[in-house]
């Protein structure tokens, strides 16, 4: 149910060395919500995103997801419940589409059959047909896409995809941002992504948190940041795709 916190994080830091990658977070994101997390590189986004998944474990503080101190979940059930979408796809390229989509329930010892596997290629707009296919008989696009059907493979409640669209050209980059929030809104997840991208934030997310240097420097909704709010930082990457929008359309008088 939408209003209730899925996911805490309280004064949760990391740090490497004498390097702070995050300076003690505190956020709650709530249930059914859209968040992206946005800021330049080596901002902490990415850090603070795998914190969630123990991809990296934080110096001190707790995450809690579902009520729950992830630190004290066991790991494989932790993870059976969170998808998630990894910046360069990372898909197994010895095995065939539909082994790389059943591998999560396969691990947990719920094996998915060609029907399931069927369904999550139709959910990401891919022809049941490819599921014998290898990786690299696929596109980029068709690779993420896969991805994503693996994300889901479970029926996760909360969906984590870090700079899921990164490696993509602009047109297939378009159209995989709209089906993953058609998927959102269909499936009632709860999606955090990490993008650099302000102009995909703003498209896609109902929150958008700006990093920078391992703390959140603003916390609006994408119509706020249009209209000036979010401080200097935010502004700083609302300015870029305000530009262009501006150059295109002096292009066109």
């Amino acid at each position: 149910m939408a209003g209730r916190a899925i996911l805490k994080f309280d004064s949760v830091s990391k740090s490497y060395g004498d390097i702070a990658a995050l300076g003690g977070i505190d956020l709650s994101v709530e249930r059914g919500s859209f968040t992206a997390l946005v800021g330049a590189s080596g901002s902490g986004k990415s850090t603070l995103l795998k914190t969630v998944n123990r991809l990296v474990e934080p110096t001190a503080g707790t995450v809690r997801f579902a009520g729950e101190d992830v630190a004290a979940v066991p790991l494989a059930a932790l993870r059976r419940r969170i998808g998630y979408v990894f910046q360069k796809i990372g898909l197994f390229p010895h095995m065939s589409v539909a082994e790389n989509i059943g591998i999560g329930p396969r691990l947990a010892g719920e094996p998915a059959d060609a029907g399931r596997i069927a369904e999550l290629l139709e959910l990401v707009d891919l022809d049941s047909a490819m599921a014998d296919r290898l990786p690299s008989e696929l596109s980029g696009g068709q690779q993420q896409r896969v991805g994503v059907a693996r994300a889901l493979a479970g029926g996760p409640e909360l969906l984590l995809m870090d700079e899921p669209f990164g490696a993509l050209d602009p047109v297939t980059r378009d159209a995989l941002g709209d089906r993953v929030r058609a998927l959102h809104e269909r499936l009632g997840l709860t999606t955090v992504m990490v993008t650099h991208d302000m102009a995909e934030a703003l498209l896609l997310a109902d929150r958008v948190l700006v990093m920078d240097a391992g703390e959140i420097v603003a916390d609006e909704t994408p119509r706020s940041l249009l209209a000036g709010g979010g401080g200097a930082v935010a502004q700083g990457l609302v300015a870029v795709p305000r530009h262009q929008a501006e150059r295109l359309a002096e292009l066109e008088r």
